[in-house]
C-alpha cells in the first residue's frame, strides 16, 4: 500500500502472470480507479461478452459492485497497477 486515509487507499499491485481463478469475480464495496503502468492485462466484466485489454497508460473506473475479473496478465514481464480505492459515491450514510 502506498497511502491510506479515511477517504481512500492507494495501492501498487504487481502481477506476474496471475489471473482471477475460474468462476470467481471481484465484487467490491468501494469504487476503484486503476492505471496500468507496465506490462499488459485483460479484464472481463460480468455482463460483457468481450474482455477489456489494457496496455501501459490505460486506465479505467470500476464502480462499486461491478463484478469483474482479471482474465490475464503478462507472464513475461511484471504488470504494475496503480489502484485507487474510495467510498461508493451512491452509498447513503445511515
Amino acid at each position: 500500500m502506498i497511502l491510506k486515509s479515511e477517504s481512500f487507499r492507494l495501492e501498487r499491485i504487481v502481477s506476474t502472470g496471475q489471473a482471477t481463478p475460474l468462476g470467481e469475480w471481484y465484487d467490491q464495496d468501494e469504487e476503484e480507479w486503476v492505471l496500468l503502468l507496465t506490462g499488459g492485462a485483460r479484464l472481463l466484466f460480468e455482463h460483457k461478452t468481450e474482455a477489456y485489454n489494457m496496455q501501459p497508460g490505460d486506465y479505467l473506473h470500476i464502480p462499486a459492485h461491478c463484478r469483474h475479473r482479471v482474465e490475464w496478465t503478462d507472464p513475461r514481464q511484471p504488470t504494475v497497477w496503480l489502484a485507487l480505492h474510495y467510498p461508493n459515491r451512491a452509498k447513503k450514510d445511515t
